[in-house]
């Protein structure tokens, strides 16, 4: 380097230093930063202990990760600028608001290898935007965003959906008998109404998901992923939160309810105004249903098809189960370290008339709806205990929908089969998955604790997909993460998958869970993963699920 070089380097520093700016240059490959610079308020020696992207993240405030996390996703995708502001620890502890922004360098290929930016301390509360960018943002009333944002943040996850479809939904959340209050108490209690269930909406989300008031006395709810047949828990657990307790208001209390209108953000080439404009119409339905309830939009053509084969579904698996045709194809799950099978995940299939069969995506969705799913899971429950009876060197998971998880029976039949038989409860793995535990936390965290008090193990499934927190962590109790496939899928071509799969790992260890990574399908895959210090492995490449289980082909022990 040259003189003027080294000069024009050192330069810069001094100015940073100078502003309590920090620069950072990020390989994205090793995940390893090099900074520049002094950060304010975080006291000397910041920089020096942080020198991966993953443990810049564990010095993140836990509710601010998953959106930081997002909104870098988005730009290594390609899209916008990336910038964000959230909450870095300091050295005493505590947490301060900084700004973040940056940009990738990319290769030849298009694929980011290398991150610069700069990190800029906001002082000990977040500094506002300016007045006029506020106004153009914000709801005055209720800080969450006004309408125009909520549209921006739905094309967002539209465009985003077809790249990668992520089942993300839209809810218009309307205040009941708004005009009522209104006239009964005056304006200044209206607003006192309209503020407190927008707090109440922020207690019912993830950080994940995003609020803004679409106007007047209604509020739109953007989930960002969130399966249809999940919505209605998360509709239920707005609706409960609004009518659990009045609303002190300086004239008495209000007893408010909300309707909810809801709308799916993908297919058809929708756009915002269309996603938000149905979702107004559900609510309005809703509002005719009796209000204090939630209708998901469906043209007539889709409700008229929709029940035509919920009703067929229904019928050919309520045969299926009194036929005896309801069976499990077994894949391995394998130490990392060894390649030895530690046990064999049970998924669901169902033989048709014909002998043909048929996977559990193609029916479990409408059983769910049916209302089917817990005589679905009650023989599952049957099954897996014979199979582990009759071959007692054999260790089994199996999955629960969510509905399960919140089956009193279901755990009372499970119990009993534990006592007649307690040596089956340590080879018994329970599977939840992530988006159906965090829209009832509570729920599921009082199924996985009774779970492992009668000895079964419990995985959490789909990782990843659920944007799960630290405090999440803290309160799902689980032995196993199973890392979502769509992480796995691109690991080997993708800095940006990289990043992620280190971002959960660091979590998952922090608590000390075991990792599987689902869906692996290629050596180098697995090679990868390894060194990133995954447990387990599950996936084509060592072992398909099969319906004749091998421990069948010798005699059972």
């Amino acid at each position: 380097m040259s003189v003027e070089s080294t000069r024009s380097v050192e330069l810069l520093a001094a100015a940073l230093d100078a502003a309590g700016d920090l620069a950072y240059a990020w390989e994205l490959d090793r995940d390893a930063i090099e900074w520049s610079g002094r950060l304010a308020k975080t006291g000397p020696g910041f920089a020096a202990g942080v020198t991966t992207g993953r443990l810049l993240a564990d010095h993140i405030h836990p509710d601010d990760q998953g959106r930081r996390l997002s909104m870098l996703a988005t730009h290594l995708d390609g899209h916008r600028e990336f910038e964000c502001e959230y909450r870095l620890r300091d050295a005493a502890g505590g947490f301060v608001w900084v700004h973040e922004r940056g940009r990738a360098l990319r290769n030849a290929e298009g694929r980011p290898q290398r991150m610069f930016g700069v990190i800029r301390a906001l002082g000990e509360r977040k500094t506002p935007l300016g007045r006029s960018e506020e106004q153009a943002n914000y709801d005055e009333l209720t800080g969450h965003f006004n309408r125009s944002r909520l549209r921006e943040a739905v094309d967002r996850t539209i465009a985003a959906d077809r790249r990668t479809p992520g089942h993300a939904m839209f809810l218009a959340v309307g205040i009941d008998k708004m005009s009522a209050t209104n006239d009964a108490l005056g304006p200044t209690a209206a607003d006192t109404v309209l503020v407190e269930i927008g707090r109440r909406l922020d207690t019912c989300v993830r950080v994940s998901d995003q609020i803004g008031r679409l106007g007047g006395d209604v509020f739109g709810v953007l989930l960002a992923h969130c399966p249809a047949e999940h919505v209605s828990r998360a509709a239920d657990k707005i609706l409960g939160a609004v009518r659990a307790a009045p609303i002190a208001t300086a004239d008495g209390p209000v007893f408010a309810t909300v309707s909810i209108g809801g709308a799916a953000v993908s297919g058809e080439n929708l756009t915002s105004y269309d996603v938000i404009t149905r979702a107004e119409a559900a609510l309005a339905e809703a509002k005719l249903a009796g209000r204090d309830c939630f209708s998901l939009y469906r043209t007539n053509e889709e409700q008229r098809e929709r029940q035509r084969r919920s009703t067929a579904v229904g019928d050919a698996v309520q045969t299926a189960l009194r036929q005896d045709r309801v069976r499990f194809a077994f894949q391995p799950v394998v130490s990392a370290e060894t390649g030895d099978v530690v046990y064999h995940e049970c998924l669901l299939r169902l033989r048709d008339a014909g002998g043909g069969i048929v996977p559990a995506e193609d029916f479990v969705r409408d059983v769910e709806q049916l209302g089917y799913i817990r005589l679905i899971d009650r023989h599952i429950l049957d099954k897996v205990v014979a199979e582990a009876l009759a071959h007692p060197g054999v260790t089994l998971g199996f999955n629960v929908s969510a509905l399960t998880a919140a089956d009193r029976p279901w755990l009372r039949a499970l119990t009993a089969q534990l006592r007649a038989h307690p040596e089956l409860a340590g080879r018994l793995i329970v599977e939840i998955t992530e988006t159906a535990a965090l829209y009832d936390i509570e729920e599921s965290a009082r199924f996985v604790a009774a779970l492992r008090r009668a000895g079964c193990r419990v995985a959490l499934d789909d990782f990843g997909a659920g944007h799960t927190t630290l405090q999440h962590l803290q309160n799902l109790p689980v032995d196993t993460v199973k890392i979502d496939r769509s992480f796995i899928r691109s690991i080997a071509a993708s800095p940006e998958s990289l990043v992620f799969l280190r971002h959960l790992l660091g979590l998952a260890k922090s608590f000390g869970f075991t990792t599987v990574a689902e869906g692996v399908e290629t050596g180098e895959q697995a090679e990868i993963l390894r060194s990133e210090g995954v447990d387990y492995f599950q996936g084509h490449h060592f072992g398909h699920a099969t319906t004749e289980p091998p421990w069948r082909r010798q005699p059972a022990a």
